[in-house]
């Protein structure tokens, strides 16, 4: 069964991007969900669990269940050893960020779902980041851009944060918040088309 558009429960203009680039026609949702870390839950069990419940909560929307169209989502982080990167909350703490992930190897964990007929289905991306070292001061001067106030690890790799980048094994869309690969499997599944020249992309009420 086609459909001719799929929601998109997420204020993620790179997600956004991603989409347009692979021609998916989409509506944004905007969905709030607790991202509270649980007691000794592992990184990949984290945002998995994100990923699945903001589908949920798009799904449970006015728009999408009055019409019933497939509901997609995604959640990123950024691990380095144990810790979670999410979001830095100011200057100081994506200073920390970067000197954590400076000069070493991290994970960049995107999962992403799709709620359709009934049930939610997930996929996980994993790629590996290497950066080189990275300064006080450059980590502050890269603050000061603007750039990585809204991104997990507080750093945008297709970005001014690129020059950090020594080495990337994995998934480009998939470190940038959207694994074109998982996803355009996803959505063929649901019937939602791609390679569309144009389609229904404006926000819905009260989307970021």
């Amino acid at each position: 069964m086609s459909v001719d558009f799929v929601y998109l429960a997420s204020g993620s203009p790179r997600r956004r991007q991603l989409l347009e680039q692979i021609g998916v026609p989409f509506q944004v949702l905007s969905v709030t969900v607790d991202e509270s870390i649980r007691p000794g839950e592992e990184p990949f069990a984290y945002v998995s669990r994100l990923a699945g419940a903001k589908a949920d909560a798009g799904v449970l929307s006015a728009a999408a269940a009055a019409s019933g169209r497939p509901v997609l989502a995604a959640d990123t982080v950024v691990v380095i050893g144990r810790e979670i990167l999410g979001k830095p909350k100011d200057r100081d703490d994506a200073v920390r960020m970067l000197g954590l992930l400076s000069g070493r190897t991290h994970e960049v964990l995107t999962s992403i779902a799709l709620a359709a007929g009934g049930r939610t289905t997930l996929r996980l991306s994993r790629s590996e980041v290497m950066f080189r070292d990275i300064t006080a001061a450059e980590a502050a001067g890269y603050w000061d851009t603007g750039e990585p106030g809204d991104k997990a690890g507080g750093y945008a790799i297709q970005g001014l944060g690129a020059v950090f980048v020594a080495q990337l094994l994995g998934s480009f869309s998939g470190v940038m918040g959207l694994p074109l690969f998982e996803t355009a499997g996803l959505l063929e599944a649901a019937g939602v088309p791609r390679w569309t020249p144009s389609g229904p992309r404006r926000p819905m009420s009260g989307a970021r």
